[in-house]
C-alpha cells in the first residue's frame, strides 16, 4: 500500500468520525419540540424538571454541541435496589445507571467529559443556599439538543432512569457551552491518532 493511500485512508476515515460526531440535521424544528414535550409527563423523573426552562432551552436550539453540568447528592445509606429491593450502596446503583446510559449517549455521539468527586464545602459562596452536601460534578457532551431528547426518550434510557433516582435525592444540572478550553476534545485527538497511525505505516 503506497503512502498516498494509506493518508487518503486516514482522510476518510476522520471525515467518516466527523460526519457522526458532528451535527449535520440543524437546529430542532417547532414540532419537534412539541412533540417531545407532550411526552414529558410520561417520563420518570419528569417531576423535577421545569417544563418552561425546558422549552425556553430547546426554542433557543442553535444546532450545536452543549455540555451540561451535573452537580450530584448521593444518598448517604444504602438504598432499596430498584428490581430486587436488596439494599444496594448508592455508588454501585449509579454504575449500573451509568452503564446503560453512556451505551446510549455513545449512540448520539455523546460522552462524559468531566467526573469529579467534591473533597470540600463550598470556598467562595454569597447569595447562594446552603450546600446540600453535593458529592460529584460532571459534565457530558451532547452532540446537539435534538439528541438530548431523543436520548431522554429512548426505552433503555428510560429503563435505566430507576437506577439514578434511587442512588441520587439531591441533583441539579444546567446547560452550558465552552468558552476558553485548554483540554483537547476528540476531534483533535481523532485526527492525531489517525495521524500516528498513518505515519507509522507509511
Amino acid at each position: 500500500m503506497s503512502g498516498l493511500s494509506i493518508w487518503l485512508g486516514a482522510g476518510v476515515l476522520y471525515g467518516l468520525f466527523r460526519a457522526w460526531y458532528d451535527n449535520w440535521r440543524g437546529p430542532l424544528r417547532p414540532e419537534e419540540i412539541e412533540r417531545f414535550l407532550a411526552a414529558m409527563p410520561s417520563m420518570p423523573g419528569a417531576g423535577g424538571n421545569d417544563a418552561e426552562t425546558l422549552r425556553r432551552f430547546l426554542e433557543a436550539d442553535d444546532g450545536r454541541e452543549f455540555y451540561m453540568l451535573n452537580l450530584v447528592r448521593l444518598a448517604d445509606d444504602a438504598v432499596p435496589h430498584p428490581k430486587t429491593g436488596a439494599p444496594t450502596k448508592p455508588m454501585a446503583l449509579l454504575r449500573e445507571y451509568f452503564r446503560s446510559f453512556v451505551s446510549v449517549l455513545a449512540r448520539h455521539a455523546g460522552h462524559p467529559a468531566l467526573q469529579a468527586r467534591k473533597i470540600g464545602g463550598y470556598v467562595d459562596a454569597w447569595n447562594v443556599p446552603p450546600d446540600p452536601g453535593w458529592s460529584i460534578v460532571g459534565m457530558v457532551r451532547y452532540r446537539s439538543r435534538r439528541d438530548m431528547i431523543e436520548l431522554a426518550s429512548d426505552p433503555r434510557f428510560l429503563a435505566a432512569h430507576p437506577f439514578k433516582i434511587a442512588a441520587i435525592p439531591v441533583t441539579a444540572s444546567f446547560p452550558t457551552k465552552p468558552g476558553f478550553v485548554l483540554v483537547f476534545g476528540p476531534r483533535v485527538w481523532v485526527a492525531l491518532l489517525l495521524g500516528l497511525g498513518a505515519a507509522l505505516l507509511t
